[in-house]
């Protein structure tokens, strides 16, 4: 039997039944038209409010710790509405991988492309991206425009991963393993754009503490080495929800004299970007991480009781 038969027959255990379930349901709702899909989310995020419990005190968490100078109803104002922004992000990913009918081309407002452009012709870019939960439908808008390469993690889940893979391959040129760096070099050197978002806690390993948002956060040094193992331009890279169904990506001047010798300036200049894309729309940031599980030693976890 060959693996492609294993893997086929493994996917169809009753274990997977439910799962097949929920993702048959995504695709029936995908075909909804885009505002209603909008609307659903919005209503599933305040479902999600009020029974996803960890979820909602890990938002509470990191918005207290990285925005201070709100009040505190302001701070609980902010994180629900980052909850229900996740929820409206769960529609929008139903849409943006099984929705083959939808149009994306008449929905984009674009800042800052001639930063792109210029990168592109002094070889490979790598696109520093940002955890934002319009990360799914981000990946379709920039199809419209530009061919792209982007790295992801394996879902543990093997039937989720096939329908991640599913939804994202159809719009990419390529689908790399972050732990392929052969791959990713390859494509920068080859003068392609690689589409990396490096914004959360992978661990301590490959990893240093860097400041984000005032408090240190394991940040991965993956990005200084992709640049120089790849000859590439750092470009970030923002894309936020509008009102009507419409998104904004945004394309920030390239990190200049990037990669340096130090990994922790790397670092810092990263998380520093990052948290310049993400004072535009905090609401639209992946909260519901925990960004800053770990820890250098001696610090306290803040997401301990």
């Amino acid at each position: 039997m060959t693996d492609s038969t294993t893997g086929a027959a493994s996917l169809a255990h009753p274990r997977y039944w439910p799962l097949w379930l929920a993702i048959a349901i995504t695709w029936l709702v995908a075909q909804l038209p885009w505002r209603i899909l909008q609307g659903l989310g919005r209503a599933l995020g305040h479902i999600l409010w009020r029974l996803a419990r960890s979820r909602r005190e890990t938002a509470r968490t990191n918005i207290r710790l990285c925005f201070p100078e709100l009040s505190a109803a302001e701070q609980e104002a902010l994180a629900r509405e980052a909850v229900i922004q996740m929820g409206v992000a769960i529609t929008e990913l139903a849409g943006s991988y099984c929705n083959r009918w939808v149009r994306f081309d008449n929905r984009i407002e674009i800042e800052g492309w001639e930063h792109l452009e210029a990168a592109r012709r002094n070889g490979g870019v790598l696109l520093l991206g940002v955890h934002f939960n319009t990360l799914e439908v981000a990946g379709r808008l920039l199809a419209t425009r530009a061919p792209y390469s982007a790295v992801f993690r394996p879902n543990d889940n093997p039937l989720l991963d096939a329908f991640i893979r599913y939804g994202r391959s159809r719009y990419t040129e390529k689908y790399i393993d972050r732990q392929d760096i052969r791959a990713l070099v390859r494509q920068l050197r080859d003068g392609r754009i690689v589409w990396y978002a490096p914004d959360q806690d992978y661990g301590v390993r490959h990893a240093v503490f860097a400041p984000f948002f005032g408090h240190p956060a394991a940040t991965i040094t993956a990005t200084s080495r992709l640049a120089k193992m790849g000859r590439a331009t750092v470009v970030p890279m923002g894309y936020y929800r509008l009102s009507g169904g419409r998104y904004k990506l945004v394309f920030l001047p390239p990190l200049q004299d990037f990669p340096g010798d130090d990994d922790i300036a790397d670092a810092t200049r990263v998380n520093s970007t990052v948290e310049t894309l993400v004072r535009r729309a905090p609401a639209q940031y992946l909260w519901v991480h925990r960004r800053f599980k770990h820890q250098p030693e001696g610090c306290r976890n803040p997401y301990r009781k």
